[in-house]
């Protein structure tokens, strides 16, 4: 597993090379990514009159088709264009190979409004099939769960090995923050907590001091869905809570303490040098926030009582 400095540095990276990568290069990314990744991944390259029947790339064993889309200049009209054209082909030359069609789009903005309406007008249309779109985070996702050398030839630069101090971490979380920092000095009255099942809290053996501190923030989680719903993109929220629970596992796997667990989260939302005292409060916040929406930690089994509890009735 990358460290969060490694990590921090390989999202910079893809950044920078997503800005250079459009159509054809774009894709040939795409699919030298998946095929790294995914054993049953092909690559469907154009082959003459055929074209590529509406596919850039397609999974055996999940059963998803993949389409790229990656203009230089973002368009509309093109947008829908492709998409319908894309899901017409893939339907009728392609209908027994897949149940599920990604839309992959290489927008560091996020999805665009229509994006979001396309797919929403294709689940209507054909309900038998499951649509999902793929951005830069999901990219940076599946490129970080790579071996170093996969990576670097990927980049294809090396991962620098000396230790980074970093001021953000997961920069797409920054329009959050502020957002938080601002609400909740503008806040006359908190919320009242909401209720976390002390089971919760004690199956993933969090310490006293940390669960004062997530009970406390979340007076203010209703702030994050409240940020949620102003966004253009209905599928922000879905995004970041994936790669929270990707980051979360990756973590757990590393980590027995779940006080080092909760370290490196707070780590991969605001980097790891100390920010102001507003900065880490809102931090917080977000984490709680996905602690409610059972994104990070683990739920305990049904009927699991902590042993403090247990022949309470």
């Amino acid at each position: 597993m990358l460290s969060f400095e490694e990590q921090s540095f390989v999202r910079a990276m893809l950044r920078r090379l997503l800005d250079e990568r459009f159509g054809k290069a774009f894709e040939r990314f795409f699919q030298n990514l998946m095929c790294a990744r995914y054993p049953d991944f092909i690559d469907v390259r154009t082959h003459g009159k055929l074209g590529d029947i509406g596919a850039d790339g397609l999974s055996l064993h999940d059963g998803k088709l993949y389409a790229c889309y990656a203009p230089e200049v973002p368009d509309v009209k093109a947008v829908r264009t492709k998409f319908t054209d894309d899901l017409e082909k893939a339907i009728a030359k392609r209908g027994d190979h897949f149940d599920t069609f990604v839309f992959v789009h290489n927008d560091l903005r996020g999805v665009h409004p229509e994006l979001s309406i396309l797919l929403s007008e294709a689940r209507t249309a054909h309900p038998s099939l499951r649509f999902e779109q793929q951005g830069p985070q999901h990219l940076n996702r599946e490129l970080c769960r790579l071996e170093r050398d996969a990576v670097q030839e990927l980049l294809g630069c090396e991962i620098p090995v000396s230790e980074r101090v970093y001021r953000i971490g997961l920069e797409d979380l920054e329009p959050l923050l502020t957002h938080l920092i601002a609400q909740r000095r503008q806040a006359t009255s908190q919320a009242p907590a909401r209720e976390v099942p002390p089971e919760k809290l004690a199956y993933n053996r969090v310490a006293v001091e940390d669960r004062d501190e997530i009970i406390s923030a979340m007076r203010y989680t209703p702030l994050v869905d409240e940020y949620y719903q102003q966004r253009q993109d209905v599928t922000e929220r879905d995004e970041v809570a994936q790669g929270f629970n990707a980051y979360y596992q990756q973590v757990k796997a590393d980590y027995d303490d779940p006080g080092d667990v909760l370290w490196k989260l707070q780590e991969y939302v605001a980097g790891n040098a100390r920010g102001r005292r507003d900065h880490e409060r809102a931090v917080m916040v977000v984490l709680a926030y996905f602690f409610e929406t059972c994104d990070i930690f683990e739920e305990p089994p049904i009927n699991w009582r902590a042993p403090a509890l247990q022949g309470t009735g």
